[in-house]
């Protein structure tokens, strides 16, 4: 199982992730976000991490600013958590792996949702329904996607934490986890905003896997 780390901020985690069996480490580059990357490291830092896969988070941001910074900070992927249209999508993913974000209520229909976007992204992630955009940190319902048709690999997100590993086992048993690609950790393993209990990520990896 791959895991990917977000709203990370601090130079010496990101280079010791990889080392903890983490796949991804995920960089927030929208500046009302508490983990904005860009109070605490540089875009030469970011630049010069090459031990694992780099993905920037967006939300609404013009499409020059995102391939200006792919380019600056070498992104492996992008991370789409706004209301970016099929279209923007279809021409950034000429450019970069692409991964649009699906905030979620109890009674949305995923596949009504996703199949706009099922030609013109890589990933999708799917993370709770929240006031403002980004991730809630609250405790996302996996049961609305059972028995969904997911027409591409996609990131679990929402609210994960240490002692979930049993329900993460439970429901790579149901059809639809047949395209779950990575589970997307955040803020239930931090100290304080952007700053991770790396202890606390390696346990939790170590029990995923």
């Amino acid at each position: 199982m791959r895991i990917k780390v977000c709203g990370m901020t601090q130079k010496t985690q990101v280079e010791s992730l990889a080392d903890l069996g983490v796949s991804f480490a995920g960089f927030i580059f929208y500046p009302k976000s508490p983990r904005y990357v860009f109070r605490e490291m540089t875009a030469t830092q970011i630049r010069k991490v090459n031990n694992i896969n780099k993905v920037g988070v967006f939300v609404n941001a013009p499409m020059d600013e995102v391939l200006h910074l792919v380019d600056e900070c070498r992104l492996q992927m992008v991370q789409l958590h706004g209301d970016e249209t099929p279209k923007y999508c279809d021409r950034l993913a000429d450019y970069v792996s692409v991964v649009k974000a699906f905030r979620l209520s109890d009674n949305d229909s995923v596949e009504w949702m996703t199949r706009p976007f099922d030609d013109v992204c890589d990933h999708y992630l799917f993370d709770t329904m929240g006031a403002g955009y980004g991730g809630t940190g609250k405790k996302f319902d996996w049961t609305v996607l059972q028995g969904q048709q997911i027409n591409k690999p996609f990131f679990l997100s929402g609210g994960i934490e240490k002692g979930d590993e049993e329900k993460i086992r439970n429901f790579t048993h149901d059809s639809v986890a047949k395209n779950l690609f990575a589970l997307d950790i955040n803020s239930k393993f931090e100290l304080s905003p952007g700053i991770k209990n790396l202890e606390l990520v390696q346990e939790f990896v170590s029990h995923i896997k």
